[in-house]
C-alpha cells in the first residue's frame, strides 16, 4: 500500500528541506509546486502571475500524485496545506486510492519564520521567490495549525 505524505506549514518552515529528504530516504516521489512555477513563470517578481498558477500546477500534481499512488509508489505532496478544509480534502482523496496518510507539521515560531524568510530572499535559490513580511505577515493571519486528531494517520499498523 502506498504512502502519501503531506507536509504542512507555513513558508520558511523547512518543508521542501524536509521533503527533499523523505524523496531520498523512503525513496518516494515528491511534488513541490515552486520548483515547477520557477520553470513556466517568465518574471519571477510577477505575483499576480506567479499566484495565478498555483492552483493549476498543484492540480496538475495531484494527478501525478494519484496515479503514482495507485502505481504503489509513495507520493510526497510539499503544498504547505495551510487550511482544514484543503487538508481534509487531501486525506479523503488519498484514503478514496487506498493510500495511507501521513502528515508532518512542521512547528515554527513567527519570528524564527520571518527570520529565515529574509535569509532566503537575500539569496533566492532556484525554485524559490521573494516574499515581503507583509505577505508573511497575511500568511500569519489565515493559517489554520492542524489539532491532533488531523494529523493522525490512517494507517492501520500505526494506531
Amino acid at each position: 500500500m502506498a504512502t502519501l505524505h503531506l507536509i504542512c506549514g507555513l513558508p520558511g518552515a523547512g518543508k521542501t528541506t524536509l521533503a527533499k529528504k523523505l524523496e531520498t530516504e523512503l525513496p518516494a516521489l515528491r511534488l513541490t509546486p515552486d520548483e515547477w512555477i520557477a520553470q513556466i513563470l517568465t518574471d519571477v517578481s510577477d505575483r499576480a502571475e506567479l499566484d495565478r498558477l498555483r492552483d493549476p500546477i498543484e492540480a496538475i500534481q495531484w494527478e501525478v500524485a494519484a496515479k503514482t499512488l495507485a502505481l504503489g509508489v509513495d507520493v510526497i505532496l510539499d503544498f504547505g496545506f495551510w487550511g482544514r478544509e484543503e487538508r481534509k480534502e487531501f486525506r479523503h482523496r488519498a484514503e478514496a486510492l487506498g493510500a495511507v496518510v501521513k502528515w508532518h507539521f512542521l512547528v515554527v515560531e513567527r519570528e524564527e519564520l520571518w527570520t529565515r524568510i529574509a535569509k532566503r530572499n537575500a539569496e533566492l535559490p532556484p525554485g524559490t521567490f521573494y516574499n515581503s513580511e507583509e505577505e508573511f505577515d497575511k500568511w500569519w493571519s489565515v493559517f489554520e495549525p492542524p489539532t491532533p486528531d488531523e494529523l493522525e494517520s490512517n494507517d492501520p499498523i500505526a494506531q
